[in-house]
């Protein structure tokens, strides 16, 4: 299902000139050992079809969990920021220069998730971040 409306996200994405340009989609990783657990990353899916439509690269090794977070669900505002300060590092930095980044997550509720991920790649030169989700909550 996550491919799917990724594809379909995607063929609305690519009529739009904000995101024309995009050259690589990014799904916020999972940490390995929830990865194992859950069995899949839903985000991964979510972009493997928007990739797909779009007619990009999907990369899940750049961006990477380091930490173990606890869930998200039921917390406030503060402390999900709290929760996802500094948990996601770069395995290569170089990689990205000069790119057009669709970083994405199933459910964006605050955007303390996407924002640390965004905070880990904002030092890279000349790269743009666009964001993109299959839903958003509300408190």
């Amino acid at each position: 299902l996550g491919v799917l409306v990724g594809r379909l996200m995607g063929e609305e994405l690519i009529s739009s000139p904000l995101f024309e340009t995009i050259d690589v989609v990014i799904p916020v990783p999972l940490h390995p050992k929830k990865e194992r657990k859950r069995g899949y990353n839903q985000s991964e899916y979510f972009a493997m079809g928007l990739a797909e439509s779009m007619g990009v690269d999907m990369d899940i090794s750049t961006l990477i969990r380091r930490l173990v977070s606890s869930t998200q669900t039921k917390k406030s505002r503060f402390r999900r920021w709290e929760n996802v300060e500094n948990i996601f590092e770069l395995s290569d930095d170089t990689k990205l220069v000069d790119q057009h980044v669709l970083l994405v997550d199933d459910v964006i509720t605050t955007g303390s998730t996407i924002e640390a991920c965004a905070a880990s790649l904002y030092n890279i030169p000349s790269l743009k971040i666009s964001v993109a989700g299959i839903a958003y909550a509300s408190r």
